[in-house]
């Protein structure tokens, strides 16, 4: 069976459809830029050109860089045009696709059910939070393989400051750390997480993870195992495919 599914982040749109037997991308992925302001006519039409691209006809998964409640209305918008907060996301992205059948999942969830059931997190109980770092920071709480949606443990505060202004992927190019300096505030950020929720497992996700090697042999000092996600970058284009299904 397939379903597509569109990751929409900070910085890039990019979708394709998934088989949900092996929770793998059918087709090579393809990517648009995230239009800057990222309001939500802009997004829309990102969506559109990437659906399009593919000529699909069917369900389509969506995430979202933000609280998403009712799998339909906007709550928060950190690293998108604050114009989202309020938006219908569901009947926008169904009116600009056409009438397809829509639904639409926090981004960082949607990576998350990804990797419990196919990915570093499969067959894993107890607590387990999955983050990925990208132009933010995002998070999905499990416990015995059931989520808490739209934790936002990104927002936490660090050093005084937001977690995702000390720790983000964005933050290290744009500070220009070194992977040891990166890897320290990482650290540090892991270590306040672990205080909150005592966790089992750390699944470390987002376009950082295919680089997993050059810091996640630095971080210390965390009594939970710490591991790369498995599905890496495509693992919310599964996970927003995977909500589709559940929903069709």
């Amino acid at each position: 069976m397939q379903i597509f599914g569109v990751d929409i982040g900070g910085s890039g749109i990019k979708g394709a459809p998934v088989d949900l037997e092996r929770g793998e991308l059918a087709q090579e992925r393809c990517k648009v830029l995230t239009p800057h302001p990222a309001t939500p006519e802009g997004v829309a039409d990102g969506v559109r050109q990437v659906v399009e691209h593919f000529g699909w006809s069917g369900p389509v998964g969506l995430t979202f860089p933000g609280v998403v409640t009712g799998g339909a209305t906007v709550r928060t918008a950190a690293n998108v045009d604050k114009s989202w907060v309020g938006t219908d996301a569901r009947a926008l992205f169904a009116e600009r696709l056409g009438g397809l059948p829509v639904t639409v999942v926090n981004d960082a969830d949607a990576a998350g059910v990804a990797e419990m059931r196919f990915g570093a997190g499969r067959g894993r109980r107890g607590t387990v939070i999955v983050l990925t770092f990208g132009t933010g920071i995002g998070s999905a709480v499990f416990v015995d393989g059931v989520l808490l949606p739209n934790t936002e443990l990104g927002h936490l505060e660090l050093d005084g400051h937001e977690a995702e202004k000390r720790a983000s992927s964005k933050v290290r190019d744009e500070e220009d750390l070194s992977w040891e300096q990166w890897a320290h505030r990482v650290q540090k950020y892991l270590a306040h997480v672990e205080m909150l929720f005592s966790p089992e497992l750390f699944v470390i996700g987002g376009g950082v993870s295919r680089k997993a090697h050059k810091f996640l042999p630095r971080i210390e000092g965390i009594s939970a195992e710490i591991v790369p996600a498995q599905l890496q970058n495509n693992a919310g284009i599964v996970g927003a495919a995977m909500r589709a299904a559940d929903l069709a």
